[in-house]
């Protein structure tokens, strides 16, 4: 599975080959807590049924990261959470968490879709 952006305005491009999926309780509560890193193309996508105000804390996640909140596709937000106190909050039916840097001009109205899922 892949996570791709596909700008209103550019080319698409893959912003993480090395997916994983937290779609059980555990799995998201956990999210990337108590990890010392994680690979340059690496996504942790949390799909959940219907889109509503969705947080993101960053306690005992020693890396800042990139988190991006999506309703059927469309980027709602992209920002930057600071390890240990970063905090965050979107409308979303998914949320994406992602390395420093790699949503980097991934911006509200774009798409993003995780290919290959469910293949």
């Amino acid at each position: 599975m892949r996570v791709v952006h596909r700008p209103s305005g550019g080319p698409e491009r893959t912003l993480a080959t090395d997916v994983d999926v937290a779609d059980s309780l555990l799995g998201r509560a956990r999210g990337l807590m108590f990890r010392r890193s994680i690979p340059d193309d690496y996504a942790l996508v949390f799909p959940f049924g219907r889109p509503v105000t969705r947080g993101l804390h960053m306690v005992c996640v020693p890396f800042d990261i990139d988190a991006v909140w999506l309703v059927d596709g469309r980027v709602q937000r992209a920002t930057r959470l600071r390890a240990w106190r970063g905090f965050g909050r979107a409308w979303g039916d998914t949320v994406l968490e992602l390395p420093a840097g790699a949503a980097d001009g991934v911006d509200p109205g774009d798409r993003v879709d995780l290919v290959g899922a469910g293949q």
